[in-house]
Parts: C-alpha cells; sequence; structure tokens
C-alpha cells in the first residue's frame, strides 16, 4: 500500500564535486547576499550513510547568486564523480550523482568556512522487481537474501527507479487519506503499520503487510508501496540504513 507518514521534510540529494573552493570564500558571503549564511549541511559531521545518501545545503535567506554558491560548494573523496544541480526553492543547494557514491570512503564538505566530514557504509543496496514479485538485498556487491514481496497493484503501480531511504519507522499509522483516498471508499484503509522504510515522500514505503503474504511473491496487490512478510521485514528495517538505496524495476 501506499502511505504517507505525517511529516512534511523534504528529500534532498547533494554528493560528490570536486570544485575548487574560491580563496576567501566564506559560508556567510559566497553566493549570497547580505548576512545569508549556511544553516546546516547534512549528513551530519561523522556521520555514516548508505551509498545514496542525500546530502543538502540550506542556507537561511534566498540565494541570488545559484551559480557562485554551486562553485562554492566542495565536496571531496579519493575520485570525482559525475553529477548534476538542482536547487529546491531558493535556500537549499542540491548536487545528485549520477551513480553511487563509493562504499566505506570519507567524503569532506567544504562551503566557505564550514566543513563537515561523513562516511559511507560498505553498501546495502535492494533490488524489487515487480515481475517476478521479489526483493533481494545485497552487502558488499554479494547477494545475502531474497524475499517474496508484493508491490504496486494496476491504478496504484509502485513507481520505477532508485530511491536512497529517507527514514524508518518501527510503528506507524498508515492511512489512505494522506493519499487521497478517502476511508469510506473501496480502498481506503486506516492501519497500524510496522517495520516502515521510506522511500520517497509522496509516501512509498517498504514495509510489513501480513495482510498480503498470500500475494507475496505471485502477484502485486498494494497501493504502491513494497509488501513484505513481517519476519522479512523486521530483518530489513535492522539491517537498512539511511541512504541505503532501492533500486524498482519490472
Amino acid at each position: 500500500m501506499n502511505i504517507v507518514a505525517r511529516h512534511l521534510f523534504l528529500a534532498l540529494a547533494i554528493a560528490l564535486s570536486l570544485i575548487v573552493v574560491p580563496a576567501g570564500a566564506n559560508a556567510m558571503t559566497a553566493g549570497v547576499t547580505g548576512s545569508t549564511a549556511v544553516t546546516s549541511v547534512a549528513p551530519a559531521d561523522g556521520a555514516v550513510v548508505g551509498i545514496a545518501h542525500p546530502v543538502t545545503v540550506r542556507f537561511s535567506d534566498p540565494v541570488t547568486d545559484r551559480a557562485r554558491a554551486e562553485k562554492t560548494l566542495s565536496v571531496t573523496a579519493d575520485r570525482p564523480l559525475p553529477g548534476t544541480y538542482s536547487w529546491h526553492g531558493d535556500r537549499e543547494l542540491t548536487w545528485t550523482p549520477s551513480g553511487f557514491l563509493p562504499a566505506n570512503t570519507t567524503f569532506t564538505v567544504d562551503f566557505g568556512d564550514q566543513r563537515t566530514q561523513f562516511h559511507t557504509n560498505g553498501g546495502v543496496v535492494a533490488d524489487a522487481n515487480m515481475s517476478t514479485h521479489t526483493f533481494t538485498v545485497s552487502m558488499g556487491g554479494h547477494v545475502v537474501r531474497t524475499m517474496p514481496a508484493s508491490m504496486g497493484k494496476p491504478g496504484f503501480e509502485t513507481p520505477t527507479g532508485t530511491y536512497p531511504v529517507l527514514e524508518k519507522f518501527r510503528n506507524l499509522i498508515f492511512d489512505s487519506r494522506t493519499i487521497g483516498i478517502p476511508l469510506d471508499s473501496p480502498e481506503g484503509y486506516l492501519i497500524d503499520g510496522e517495520w516502515a522504510v521510506r522511500l520517497t515522500w509522496g509516501g512509498v514505503f517498504v514495509h510489513s503487510a501480513p495482510w498480503s503474504v498470500g500475494q507475496q511473491g505471485n502477484s502485486n496487490v498494494s497501493h504502491g508501496c513494497i509488501n513484505l512478510a513481517p519476519g522479512d521485514a523486521a530483518w530489513y528495517y535492522e539491517n537498512v540504513g539511511i541512504g541505503d538505496p532501492v533500486n524498482i524495476h519490472w
């Protein structure tokens, strides 16, 4: 089922850019006007994250010179990766890598006089195959578990693509009204859910679905989420980290 938890966060991805920081740039003036400052850089300093982790740079006030801000941002590691810049509003800069970040690597993020470091884990990658109805998890390039799954049914198809894990909930209320389905609709639901791993801010989760165990592995019956048996969902919840990628495809 496709569920939206009651949160209003944004998921943004900035990863690597080997760009020279201009001499004399600082977090109060580079790429901005007035007293605009960097209010946060994520991942947090010292964090260990997945190889598709979103990294965000947020500013206190609107940025007027976006090109200069982009040139001031520097994220370095042992080698460069291709990627693109984008903006979400005028206070958040995003750099999205074309592929995954190298596993087991330390990255340094500089913006003017602000510096943070984060580290990637060994690479926990999930593959959700909507044709075979399976959810396969690899660690360090080796398959460690393949689980029967059920994805979105016709009209509620699970979106294809690669998504980083955004957040996790041990317990979560699944409410169809959050995706525009009234409770009195034949498709409506209000369920106490468990082992929920968010993939999109639009409401796609991997989660426990004891009600669809009979369909898992053979048909797609959810409202867009990836349904797993309770034991499998608990295992994935315990082993996945924020920023670990999930590739959804037919």
